[in-house]
């Protein structure tokens, strides 16, 4: 069995932060996730999809942002759980818990963070008859490596920040973007909404608003799809076409999570407003993307304050009575438990008395 002082389970940008706070406090941790690597939808959805509302970075791609993340939780030495999911939770007689994976691995600790993002999640796929024939054979859900579709010609449908966003950045790679959407108005930011617009004046993407990708065509591979118009007068368009990649959105499931006896709010972990997101059970917290209570923004840089204030908690659970004295890390540095020791440099300051 694996023993450490918090389980973590999801290792997207939230639990991989957690591990840093945990660290600050001398606590171990072991992160338990079900994707083969650890970054969440960050390393396995859009590792390419630049990011504009972390802190300090005006842009960062999603996968960079992980690999500094990791490199960020080096020196505190965290244990992984990789391609398993948390499938049971048991509490033990001295109050400890026992999380066990799909694959029978056991982890025990006094402390549990469920940091899973949206949880397990589905693709929606569009009402198309014949779109299974064609996964892996031009159709995508989502866009992990952007180069794939260099010189090619990307039909994307949708109407938010993914199709929106993913539409402008393609417009310099593909061959040819068409945007798709059933309505006029879109749902993303107004920014994305006047730079697709541009581009679409510019002759960089076909747009095609109320409008719905119907019918797809091809052989071994997508040649094709049919875009029909609300407006009947107009009929069909065939557009030609190596991709098809509806961005509807992901189909969030908790999974087995959701049968530990925690208290459920529209598939989202309810935890006890900002004191601690500690959920109904003592000493199993939620944090991130998975949790909810009053004013909840779904923002990567919600769940690192979330999972620094956890951590707080965590350490009176697991010390009670013990206080800690938390320092600035400009002041203490950090010290990992790999032995390595990172101090900022000290200023040199000459004696006003000299």
């Amino acid at each position: 069995m694996i023993k450490t002082d918090i389980i973590i389970i999801g290792a997207g940008p939230t639990g991989l932060f957690t591990v840093f706070e945990a660290g600050l406090l001398k606590l171990k941790t072991h992160l338990i996730d079900a994707l083969p690597q650890p970054g969440g939808q960050c390393s396995e959805i859009y590792p390419k999809k630049p990011i504009y509302d972390i802190p300090a970075y005006p842009e960062i791609l999603a996968g960079d942002l992980v690999d500094r993340l990791m490199e960020q939780i080096k020196p505190f030495s965290p244990g992984f759980t990789l391609g398993e999911r948390a499938q049971n939770l048991e509490t033990l007689e001295d109050g400890t818990f026992v999380v066990t994976t799909n694959k029978g691995t056991a982890h025990n600790a006094p402390v549990v963070v469920i940091a899973g993002g949206l949880g397990s999640f589905e693709p929606r796929k569009p009402p198309i008859g014949n779109i299974d024939d064609f996964e892996d054979k031009g159709v995508a859900y989502m866009i992990k490596d952007p180069e794939v579709y260099r010189d090619k010609k990307v039909v994307i449908a949708g109407g938010g920040d993914s199709a929106l966003d993913w539409s402008i950045y393609l417009s310099d790679i593909a061959a040819e973007v068409s945007l798709v959407h059933r309505r006029n108005e879109f749902r993303g930011a107004l920014d994305s909404v006047e730079k697709a617009a541009a581009l679409a004046r510019a002759g960089k993407i076909k747009l095609f608003t109320e409008a719905e990708v119907k019918k797809l065509y091809g052989d071994e591979h997508l040649e094709a799809v049919v875009v029909e118009h609300n407006d009947k007068a107009r009929g069909e368009s065939y557009v030609e076409a190596n991709h098809f990649i509806p961005l509807f959105g992901l189909s969030p499931k908790l999974g087995p999570i959701g049968d530990w006896g925690l208290e459920i709010e529209k598939n989202a972990i309810k935890v006890n407003n900002s004191y601690d997101y500690q959920t109904n059970i003592p000493g199993v917290y939620a944090v991130g993307d998975v949790n909810t209570y009053p004013g909840k923004l779904k923002l990567i840089l919600s769940g690192f304050h979330e999972a620094a204030v956890m951590c707080q908690s965590a350490y009176q659970r697991i010390n009670p009575g013990k206080r800690f004295v938390m320092k600035y890390t400009t002041v203490g540095g950090v010290t990992g438990f790999d032995g390595s020791v990172k101090e900022a440099k000290k200023e040199v300051v000459q004696s006003i008395l000299a």
